[in-house]
Order: C-alpha cells, then structure tokens, then sequence
C-alpha cells in the first residue's frame, strides 16, 4: 500500500500501481470525468501513469492554468498530425503549450502555409479527434529514436541532447512525435479548434539559424468557449493601444528616430504629465525626495553594478569618447546611479531610510522581433525609487511600498491581480550575484511582508533580478490577460558592491539594504495596458483632454476663448474647436476622440455668462454657470 497527500493535506491509502484517474474516481465520477492531467510530486503527467510510491498528488481539470496546458499541448500534436495530412514531406520541429493555445514550428521546405488552408487544417484536427484515440506515452532508446528522425534534423538535434533512458515519445491515432509528457486521456476532448495565424520564426530563435512557419492555434473542450474567444479577440483588437494611441493622437513611432522609441504626442505627453504628477503627491506624502540623473553614465559605473556582466552582450554598446579607453553607457538601470546619489553623503542610521524617486529613462536593446507598441520598446521611463534603510527598517519599509503601490492600481482601476513572488532558480545560481545568506534573507523579508498584508501570491522560481528577489503585482486587464506591472525588489548585493554604509549607534560603519521599487513599473507599458484596459475612456482626471469649446460660429471663438481661460485657471484642461463645421458634426467627432465634456457656447450663453454642457455617454446636462461647472467636474474628477 502506498499513501497519496492531496492538496487538502488529506491521504489516502491504495495499492501501487494507482493512476491518477483511479484517485479521482474514488473521489467522485464526476471528478474522474473531468480530471484531464495531473501532478504527481511536483511533475505533471498523464492520468493513466501508474503511482508507486508515496506521492502527492494534484488532479487538474479545464479550469486550472496546468489543465489548460495539458489540453493545448495535446492540441498541437493533433495540428501536427493534421499538417501532415496534407503536407507529408513537412518536418517537424516543437509544438509546445501556451499562455492562450500553442503553436507548432514547422518546416515546410518547397511548400507553405496560407491563411486559406487553415479551414481544411480544422477540420482534419476535429475529425481526427472524434476517434477518441488514447495518447500513450513510451520510453524509446536513444538509437531507435534517432532512426525513426533520421530525415528530420530538428528533432536528430533535439535527440542528440538527451541522454538515453530520458526520451519518450507519444502516440495517438496514426500519428506519433517525440515528447516529454503531460497529455490529455483522449483525442475526444477537444471539441473545437482555431487557427490563429502563422508568423516566421528561427529554429530555437536563432537568426542564424532556418526560418520555420510557426503556426499558432488554440483549442477548446465547448464550441461555445471558442466563440466567446473569438469575440473577446475581436474586442481585443478594438482596444489594441497602438490602434488607440495613433486614433486619440497618444504617441506614434518613426523609422528615423529608430525602432521601439517612441515619440510623445501633445495628448500622450499630457496623459504621461498627470501620471506623474499622481504619483510625485502620493510619494511626497510617503517621504520620498526627487532626484535626476544624466542618461548615460560610465562603463565602469555598470561593470560595478555587476549589469554590463549580465547584461553587456545585448545592450545598446558602449559609447566611445576622444579620449582613449573612454567608454559610457546608455543607462540601463537607474539604480547604480541612485546608489553613487546616496554615497554623497555620509549617513547616520537617524537619517534613514532616504527615498530616492526618479522619473528615469533607461534603454535596453530589445531584439527587433519583440518590439511590441508601447508594451516591449528600446527606450522608456520608469516610474523607479531605491530606499536605503537599516536591515530593522526593511520590514515596515516594504509594506508601506505594498500600500502605494495598491493604492495607485485602485486609483487606476486595476482591481483584479495576484502578486508573484519571484525568487531564484535553485538549480542555475551562476545567474544571480550574492551570497546565499543575503540571498536568503531577502527572500524571507518579501514573502512574510506579503503575507502580513494577506496578498494573494505565486511563487516562480527563476524570475528574480540578478541582484535580489521581487514581489511582481501580475494585473489582469478588461479582456483577461497578465501583464507585470508594478515591482518591488529586495536587494544586499548593490550596496555590497558600492561599499555604501551608514554609522550605526555603535558608531561603526553598517550596510543599508536596498529597496527597488516601481509601482507603473515603466510609464510606457502602463500607458499601454491603462488604453487597452479603459479602451480610451480614461478616468476624468487623468484625460489628457477634458473639455472641448464648440462655438456655434466664429462670432463666439472670442467667448469660447473666455470660458477657456477660466477652466484652465481652475486646472481642467482643453481646447476651442474653431473649424468651420456644422456643431453636430463637431460633437460626433469629439465622442470619436473620447472627450469627456464638450461645452457649447453661443449667443445665450455669451450674454448670459454660461456654458451648454454636453458629457460623453450621458448626453445634454443643461446650461451651467462656469462657477458650477468647476464645482461639477472637481466632484466627479477626485480619484
């Protein structure tokens, strides 16, 4: 007999030789009918492994983020077995799962892949999932496994990786693939399928390497799960930021400046100035004091923050100078400067914690095929701060980071996330910087931190900075999808490597610990999910216009230049629409352009000193003084 801990930390007694599903039908049938994978001590694997020892065990239905990945995994090798239906000299590659779907990389080599055949590649997939056929999988020696590849050279390149008694491969139907693991039960789960798009892509990303066709696709156990994709996809693309931002004139990209830096336009730089101006209150309230650095610094600055080590060979290269040897840097980081900032003076542990708080643009050379809108650029602003405190302080210093940072995801709408507990990768240490009881210590101070604010958390393991461990707030936007956001970071390395300290009251010199921390995370990626997340609807007090003046006709520009003054006085910002356009006409296009307020003026609201005001979704409101205005849209603008 051998005991089985699940999740609730109850067990049960079976004789070896126990599968998964055979766990779940002592349960309940109805959780065996919807158990599609498993995780037996920590790995996942099919329903039918035999269990021949202790174990715990995790049973995965649809609805965890691990049964997706079953799903869509097994989804792929019925695209691959489908392609090659109708492709047979096709060589295939990888075929992995997804964040939404999976994708398969395929060779075509004479032949290709178009968006017209993508309807007779579903269908093949659904007629070949209605068999129901078992996917088994079977260890196979290194040899037979690199005859039955013998033609392929992806997978002859994958093999020759492995070592023999590690390589399995997996069989459904009249299709085999070589394959880890982690299927569903059976082919007849999938119930409905979409072929996304299909995109070049390197053979294990490498420019140098053959391009493939990377066919992206995803997969549901309901047609009508499918279909509410679709059309939140659709929805996606309506909000899609760089369909906004060059709609309501936000920001625009030029090939002369250069890729993924982008330009600010009057309504972006606007929306960017009030961002700031939110948050340089919140954290002049919290003790923060704001400093500047230059945009570039020395090579030697980063050699010493250890970045040019980690990060040199895929950054922006030095910048040579006349003088011989000289080298500086595009700023990759605001930190090391931040740090050189605090050794200016000498500190006593009274004069902590110092808060540093900088608006401060870094550049990274992402690689050309990941530049994406605003979300992955080459050049962008963080919304960064580095606390120096003494190691009793750190605790209550992170919390009060915690409460800034919720309160500006509340104050923004953002309401629906998880915080990631990013730590390192225990078995690939040479990626990190430190010693391991520094290490440990910061790891420590995070996870208690958010555990005494009752955080929902995860925990990822290999997600850390070099230099410390992160609490990452993983926001959920109005369509469903994860994006990092704010950051905060624990960090003994950087003032180790700096030689910072202050005088303790022993009088002896002591090492502050270090606290990064970005609540935007950067101005660019924020600004871009707050878009796509308010679909341009921003909040009143964040909108980069909030008023526009339609005189009637030209007789009125000068009143409406009146009315403006005074609102802008009052700090509501805005402008006079002087064409010479029908008003309805103007109206039409202020709602297109996501205006909150238009306010006609005429010749009743001239001689008797008011304003016809009209809101964007409501309708008329009636004719205010500008007096009463004010007080309308202060009450409706305080976050």
């Amino acid at each position: 007999m051998i005991k089985i801990t699940l999740p609730d930390n109850s067990v049960k007694e079976f004789e070896a030789g126990v599968t998964p599903l055979d766990v779940a039908k002592s349960i309940s049938e109805g959780l065996a009918r919807n158990t599609i994978s498993a995780i037996v001590n920590d790995q996942q694997v099919e329903t039918t492994t035999p269990i021949t020892t202790d174990a715990t065990v995790q049973l995965l239905t649809w609805n965890d983020d691990l049964g997706k990945k079953a799903f869509w995994h097994s989804s792929a090798h019925l695209l691959a077995q489908a392609i090659l239906e109708f492709y047979p000299n096709a060589k295939l590659t990888i075929g992995p799962a997804i964040e939404s779907g999976f994708y398969y990389d395929v060779d075509f080599g004479d032949e290709s892949l178009s968006e017209k055949d993508f309807e007779k590649i579903e269908k093949k997939v659904l007629e070949n999932a209605k068999k129901g056929s078992t996917f088994s999988l079977y260890p196979v020696s290194k040899e037979e496994a690199l005859k039955t590849y013998a033609d392929n050279p992806y997978k002859v390149e994958l093999i020759s990786n492995l070592n023999d008694g590690e390589i399995t491969f997996v069989t459904h139907d009249n299709f085999t693939d070589l394959c880890r693991g982690g299927h569903i039960p059976n082919t007849g789960i999938v119930k409905a399928i979409k072929i996304l798009n299909a995109a070049g892509a390197y053979w294990r990303g490498n420019e140098n390497n053959p391009q493939l066709t990377r066919v992206y696709g995803i997969s549901f156990p309901k047609q009508k799960e499918l279909t509410e994709y679709l059309e939140r996809l659709e929805e996606a693309k309506r909000r899609d930021h760089r369909k906004l931002g060059k709609e309501l004139g936000i920001f625009a990209f030029s090939e002369k400046v250069g890729a993924g830096l982008p330009l600010w336009l009057p309504k972006g730089t606007a929306l960017r100035r009030k961002l700031e101006n939110f948050l340089s209150a919140a954290q002049k309230k919290g003790g923060y004091e704001f400093v500047m650095s230059p945009h570039i610094g020395a090579k030697d600055l980063y050699v010493t923050s250890g970045h040019w080590d980690k990060y040199g060979a895929d950054s922006f290269q030095p910048i040579k100078t006349p003088n011989e040897g000289e080298e500086f840097l595009l700023k990759p980081m605001n930190c090391p400067h931040h740090c050189e900032i605090y050794k200016t003076s000498q500190w006593s542990y009274r004069d902590l914690p110092k808060r540093y708080a900088e608006f401060g643009t870094v550049y990274r050379y992402e690689q050309s095929g990941e530049l994406h809108g605003l979300t992955r650029v080459r050049g962008f602003t963080q919304d960064d701060a580095h606390l120096f405190c003494t190691p009793d302080q750190l605790s209550d210093e992170f919390e009060k980071v915690i409460d800034l940072t919720l309160y500006v995801f509340k104050s923004l709408g953002f309401e629906d996330f998880v915080t990631q507990v990013s730590l390192r990768d225990p078995e690939n240490k040479e990626k990190y910087i430190g010693s391991d009881e520094n290490w440990e210590k910061a790891e420590n101070a995070i996870i208690n931190a958010a555990k005494k604010k009752d955080l929902t958390t995860v925990v990822e393991y290999g997600e850390a900075a070099f230099y410390g461990p992160k609490l990452d707030f993983m926001v959920k936007d109005a369509l469903g999808r994860k994006w990092q956001l704010g950051t905060i970071q624990v960090d003994y390395n950087l003032p180790e490597r700096f030689d910072l300290h202050y005088i303790g009251n022993d009088n002896e010199k002591h090492r502050p610990v270090m606290i990064h921390r970005a609540p935007f995370g950067s101005m660019e990626r924020f600004i871009a999910i707050l878009l796509e997340n308010t679909a341009g609807d921003f909040p009143l007090w964040l909108s980069p216009e909030q008023f526009i003046l339609l005189p009637i006709s030209e007789k009125y520009v000068d009143y409406a230049k009146k009315v403006s003054e005074f609102l802008e006085n009052h700090d509501i910002s805005g402008q006079i629409d002087e064409r010479n356009e029908k008003t309805g006409k103007k109206i039409r296009d202020a709602e297109l352009n996501k205006i909150p307020f238009m306010l006609v003026v005429g010749e009743n609201e001239e001689k008797d000193g008011t304003i016809s005001v009209r809101r964007r979704g409501e309708g008329d409101l009636g004719v205010m003084s500008m007096e009463d205005f004010v007080s309308y849209f202060k009450k409706e603008s305080s976050i």
